[in-house]
């Protein structure tokens, strides 16, 4: 996969914005149809608000999106209360959300993973309970099922 990461810009919403929807419809077909509803920040506000930010990112492939993700480094307000469970350590980290791929290419998630790994090698990384495709997905590259976070709405 010769996949180049980026920061997403501007005039990549309209992209984004159709690349996020297929990956809704793919949670939604997959036993997940609740993440990412409501005032979650995929909605265009979201995702605008997350590129002024700079912590929105794309891996392009030839031109094209392939896929895209948040990266934060610091506290996350997510995740300081922890139920069932307990994070590996209490050192800075980073943080990867919202991934979402167009599906036309295998092993995003490890690709992801490495590059977040490579700007700060303590990563954290969620999902909705019910995104088991996901789960799986971080299962294979080794990361640790810590506990449940609750998110500012209040859902797990």
């Amino acid at each position: 996969m010769s996949i180049q990461i980026r920061k997403a810009r501007t005039e990549d919403l309209e992209e984004l914005l159709t690349l996020y929807d297929a990956a809704k419809a793919f949670m939604e077909q997959h036993g997940n149809p609740h993440q990412w509803t409501g005032d979650d920040a995929v909605t265009r506000e979201g995702l605008e608000a997350l590129i002024v930010k700079d912590v929105l990112f794309v891996g392009e492939e030839q031109g094209n999106i392939r896929f895209s993700f948040a990266y934060i480094l610091g506290e996350d307000p997510t995740y300081g209360i922890i139920d069932d469970g307990a994070w590996l350590n209490e050192e800075f980290y980073g943080t990867v959300h919202r991934v979402a791929s167009d599906g036309s290419s295998k092993g995003v998630v490890k690709v992801i993973t490495q590059w977040a790994l490579e700007q700060n090698p303590n990563l954290r990384i969620d999902t909705h309970h019910d995104n088991y495709v996901m789960q799986k997905a971080l299962a294979k590259e080794g990361f640790t099922r810590c506990g449940i976070i609750h998110l500012a709405n209040g859902d797990p």
